[in-house]
């Protein structure tokens, strides 16, 4: 552990180390983000996979475009920002538009998290008060890292003393090509999901469960993710590339296959199994040469994926999509894990 720099109130933000022989990774108190990830390639070649930035004072800057972070009280969207609990209407501060986007303009992302070493990583702790963005509710949150090998394990937890709202993810950014080295474009993905959720023009979704098949959004057998990236397809164009929660397969609650990316030109493997409904899959559409990463380079628009395992987008406003409710007494849990291997 060090303290990697100080929030403008003074606050210190100390940086962990996570290192298993075959993959180095970096994680922070600030927004619980994942700094950087080193895996290496068929030829043993080691390059930084997630994208970041190189000093702390980056990640404290707004807008940013949450790379690594962990966010919350709700990740994804919430249309206008409304919703109603138990007969009550609350509003969240919107930040997207119309929409309320990962909780709001100050998120779970935007704080300097407790933080103490475990056995293999490093858990992180925060409380939001009642009321806190609008949401209800004293929740306390807690997100554990740990590396084992070369798996990447986050689990969440988190409880509450009203009804509220939940949905934790983390926000990282990959390319396999190394975080400087261009666009994403070129890496063949599968995802195990016949069907996704689609969206209207604010990318809210419809409330429709649709199949993948016929569609860009067909990554059943692995695909090139640009290959069919402008196609002239509706959903396509509202988003401008991939922004989408696909159903993952299998029963929520179990640890599942959700993704595989392979480099087929390095021969990185980036496999992701989760216990969550869905997994938010992103082309980094909106990333426009506004932030400068590490070795100085620009981030643009699709130099990164994420693979966001979540509940649906928009959950408190659909009761037929799996509950983001927590009661006093419960104790929300997820897990999912990255695994980082090679390809001959």
């Amino acid at each position: 552990m060090a303290i990697w720099g100080h929030t403008a109130d003074g606050t210190a933000v100390p940086i962990y180390t996570l290192t298993s022989g075959q993959v180095e990774v970096r994680v922070m108190a600030y927004g619980a983000h994942l700094v950087s990830v080193r895996a290496p390639d068929r030829n043993g070649k080691m390059a930084d996979v997630a994208l970041g930035f190189d000093k702390l004072d980056d990640y404290l800057k707004v807008p940013n475009p949450y790379l690594g972070a962990i966010v919350g009280r709700y990740g994804n969207r919430i249309a206008r920002g409304q919703f109603t609990l138990d007969g009550k209407t609350y509003q969240i501060p919107v930040n997207n538009g119309p929409n309320a986007l990962h909780g709001g303009p100050k998120g779970f992302d935007r704080y300097v998290w407790q933080s103490q070493e475990v056995p293999g990583g490093v858990e992180f702790t925060h409380v939001s008060p009642d009321g806190d963005m609008g949401f209800p509710g004293t929740l306390t949150a807690h997100v554990k890292y740990t590396l084992t090998g070369n798996t990447l394990r986050i689990d969440y937890s988190a409880t509450t003393d009203r009804d509220t709202v939940l949905n934790l993810t983390n926000h990282a950014y990959f390319n396999l090509n190394g975080d400087d080295q261009g666009t994403i474009l070129n890496l063949k993905m599968q995802l195990d999901a016949d069907k996704f959720t689609p969206v209207d023009a604010g990318l809210i979704p419809t409330g429709e469960l649709a199949p993948v098949a016929g569609t860009p959004l067909d990554f059943r057998k692995p695909e090139i993710i640009g290959a069919r990236i402008d196609d002239n397809n509706e959903q396509m164009k509202l988003a401008g590339g991939y922004d989408f929660n696909f159903v993952v397969n299998g029963t929520p609650g179990t640890l599942r296959p959700a993704a595989t990316v392979v480099d087929p030109e390095n021969g990185r493997k980036l496999t992701v199994e989760t216990t969550q409904p869905g997994v938010q899959f992103y082309t980094g559409n909106f990333l426009d040469g506004t932030f400068t990463g590490r070795h100085g380079v620009q981030y643009t628009k699709h130099m990164g994926f994420c693979l966001e395992t979540q509940h649906f987008p928009d959950s408190p406003n659909r009761p037929d999509f799996p509950s983001t409710e927590l009661k006093p007494g419960h104790t929300f849990h997820s897990t999912t894990t990255f695994t980082f291997s090679v390809v001959k």
